[in-house]
């Protein structure tokens, strides 16, 4: 049960890991550096907060009074192509970083980094990075389907005057190096009866609300700047509310909903770092703080093919990181 959720938190280290490719850019001041930090980590902060707000439903309709079911999903956010580049020129970086080419990829483009130089001035000296340093490249073919993925498992149970509660739980799991937690809580409430004859036909309407919350540590290995205590921190808050709607046939179900999600992330790196320039060194602490939010209307349709107790569902999501959601539910009313 755990496996999946565990999943998405080794792909946020992993990307986080990213950043510490990024460790270099700490030669340059901070504004810098968090500037450029936060342009190529962007697209995982925004596709992780829409595919949290993604898969919570397959129907409209609700479980009768203890009626439950398990659902295995993956989400998968695509990048718009805006987001795939970074236009060096356009982060109002200072004129102590020198590039060679005017763009690079985020972490979700593809190709080589762009090759800067960095020159800071430290105790009346001007001192310049000792060699050309690369941007990290783009990873955009390891990703599956060339989007941010965001695995989930949730239990959804009916509960009296036609409401369902779903959970998604993942206590702390993961490594020394790499762990995390996540809380997810939704609640659906099923307003079909408010339709008068229409409660007739096959057709269900409700409301939903759900909110997600999770944290990821990773701890960085010290080989690229010396130091103490390197780590980054990554939390994430994401909300969505929306009416759905479904025609619930035998074997068939189609299903849709309009409505919003945002959120907000955070990623710190932590610890302290010792810089090398030319032979001087210089230590800074707690180099990295970067807040991230992404919100907007989303309209979703799908559809679910039930076999008894098993269901299979697909459904895809238009807003800003448009978004594929797909997966198997085991049902029992």
């Amino acid at each position: 049960m755990k496996k999946l959720p565990l999943l998405m938190l080794l792909f946020i280290a992993t990307q986080i890991s990213k950043a510490q490719e990024l460790e270099s850019i700490l030669l340059a001041s901070k504004d810098d550096a968090n500037k450029l930090i936060e342009a190529y980590m962007k697209p995982a902060m925004h596709g992780l907060i829409y595919g949290m707000s993604s898969g919570w439903y397959h129907t409209a309709k609700v479980h009768k009074k203890l009626g439950f079911d398990v659902t295995i999903g993956l989400n998968a956010s695509f990048v718009p192509s805006k987001d795939e580049i970074i236009n060096l020129a356009d982060l109002g970086l200072s004129n102590r970083i020198e590039f060679t080419s005017e763009t690079s990829p985020t972490l979700a483009g593809s190709g080589d980094g762009a090759s800067i130089r960095i020159t800071e001035t430290y105790e009346g000296q001007t001192l310049t990075s000792p060699e050309i340093l690369t941007l990290p490249s783009g990873v955009s073919k390891d990703l599956p389907l060339k989007a941010i993925p965001t695995p989930s498992i949730q239990v959804s149970l009916g509960l009296p005057h036609k409401f369902d509660v779903m959970l998604r739980v993942v206590p702390e799991v993961g490594s020394d190096d790499a762990k995390g937690k996540l809380l997810g809580v939704g609640l659906k409430k099923e307003l079909t009866s408010l339709l008068g004859p229409l409660d007739n036909l096959p057709l269900h309407v409700s409301l939903l609300a759900a909110y997600t919350t999770m944290d990821a540590d990773y701890t960085m290995d010290g080989n690229t700047i010396p130091g103490q205590d390197q780590r980054a921190k990554f939390k994430l808050n994401s909300l969505t509310v929306q009416a759905i709607g479904s025609l619930n046939f035998p074997i068939i179900n189609v299903y849709g909903g309009l409505g919003y999600s945002g959120g907000s992330s955070s990623l710190k790196m932590l610890g302290e770092y010792t810089l090398e320039y030319n032979g001087i060194t210089e230590t800074i602490q707690d180099p990295v703080d970067l807040d991230f939010k992404a919100s907007g209307l989303r309209a979703t349709l799908g559809a679910r093919l039930s076999l008894g107790f098993f269901k299979i569902f697909g459904d895809y999501t238009l807003q800003e990181y448009n978004t594929l959601s797909a997966g198997m539910a085991f049902s029992f009313r």
